[in-house]
């Protein structure tokens, strides 16, 4: 019996769509979603070309459309079917194989990227199922994105000398600069990448535990932490979000900074939000300036974050207190979110500290900081210019200014960061 037995005949009308036999010493399974591709053979080359490691890796490609798909892209992606199955036939790595499924014709209500994640890693599963290798790793990437050469030696590592990893999210960076796009396109995604470097070092900075970058090219799980937290949702954009903060509060989850991933700057609007439709709409906005949530905000967060431990089996006058010491932004969202009752029932299940700081972070998980910072600059905040936001943060956390005082200098202030964490 396999660990994924159970697992896998939960799965409504799954199947095994790859019928090549599994090598024993299988480690790592790439899996890409695909739909709309112009340079998928690109994304391929740059995962042959990285350099080799001991254990056997597979590639599994899945193209996917749905049954009202418009005519063109249905020609693209059996355009791409074609040609990456031409580019697999030459190839004769038996330590790489390449796979690519075509799945066509998907249910509209669920057809997407989350859908097709699913399904390549639900295969994935199964063929780590078929040598009982729990420890296998998932990884997801993009068909638009590239590695490092090093990037298979570094999570190879970093799985050796951590065989408890439930999780891992790498280092990535945009290129900012080429012939691929115009300038406005690099001056997007630089704007982009500063708010999402802002966003995470924020987050981090008050002491939010599950302070991880959530980007569908940037991550690699665990079989056995994939199938415990139920595997991937169908979701149609953000699933890497939803997915990954369900597994977060597995613990044993790390930040692999010494490889990279290069996601592509391009413009898209293949999913309702992401990267493409942020580029989109930044190069579109009439605002000279990117807005975001102010740091004023995130030192909220902070404040009330730095209570939780005696919120522990806290008598009722005393949370009265605590509570109002809090900012007003923070009372009025913590009484519409039924606090009281909700920490009631946290304190209720929690014999020690350990257990009650977990169960209050699954509580007020990522979903309900969004919605903090959502309800706050509804109500109490304003949003404000990125670049001031961001001067303020550097400020606390004491890195050093930048001499010019843009984005891209910044961006490269917190990538730096980032790299030597």
């Amino acid at each position: 019996m396999g660990f994924a037995d159970l697992y896998l005949e939960k799965q409504k009308n799954f199947e095994n769509k790859i019928k090549e036999a599994v090598s024993p010493h299988l480690k790592f399974i790439v899996v890409i979603p695909c739909y709309h591709e112009f340079k998928l053979i690109d994304t391929l080359q740059s995962i042959k070309q990285c350099d080799r490691i001991q254990s056997s890796i597979e590639v599994i490609i899945v193209i996917n459309s749905s049954e009202d798909t418009p005519r063109d892209i249905l020609d693209q992606n059996r355009k791409t079917f074609e040609e990456s199955s031409q580019w697999i036939a030459e190839q004769e790595n038996q330590n790489l194989c390449f796979f690519v499924l075509n799945e066509s014709n998907l249910p509209k209500k669920f057809a997407g990227a989350g859908l097709a994640r699913k399904i390549g890693m639900d295969q994935a599963i199964l063929r780590f199922n078929t040598t009982d290798q729990k420890n296998g790793v998932i990884i997801s990437v993009d068909a638009d994105a590239k590695l490092k050469s090093n990037y298979f030696v570094e999570l190879e590592k970093h799985f050796k000398t951590y065989p408890k990893t439930n999780a891992i999210t790498t280092y990535f960076e945009h290129p900012l600069t080429g012939d691929e796009f115009n300038e406005d396109i690099y001056s997007a995604i630089i704007t982009y990448e500063l708010y999402l470097r802002y966003y995470k070092q924020a987050l981090h900075f008050t002491g939010f535990p599950y302070s991880f970058y959530t980007i569908g090219s940037c991550f690699a799980v665990s079989a056995k932490a994939y199938i415990k937290q139920g595997g991937m949702n169908r979701k149609q954009a953000g699933e890497d979000f939803y997915f990954l903060h369900k597994v977060f509060p597995l613990q044993n989850c790390y930040e692999i900074n010494s490889t990279c991933v290069y996601p592509s700057s391009r413009i898209s609007d293949r999913v309702p939000f992401g990267t493409g439709p942020m580029i989109k709409s930044i190069i579109e906005s009439e605002n000279t300036e990117f807005l975001t949530y102010c740091f004023d905000s995130f030192l909220v967060l902070k404040s009330f974050f730095k209570e939780v431990d005696k919120l522990f089996r806290i008598e009722k006058k005393d949370l009265n207190s605590l509570l109002t010491n809090m900012h007003e932004s923070m009372q009025c969202f913590l009484l519409q979110n039924d606090f009281e009752i909700s920490l009631n029932e946290i304190n209720a299940n929690s014999s020690n500290l350990k257990t009650f700081v977990k169960r209050f972070f699954n509580w007020f998980d990522a979903f309900r900081v969004l919605k903090y910072l959502n309800f706050a600059h509804e109500n109490y905040f304003n949003k404000q210019a990125l670049l001031q936001e961001v001067e303020q943060l550097t400020d606390k956390i004491l890195l050093k200014k930048p001499k010019a005082k843009n984005h891209k200098s910044y961006l490269e202030i917190f990538r730096d960061l980032e790299r030597n964490f």
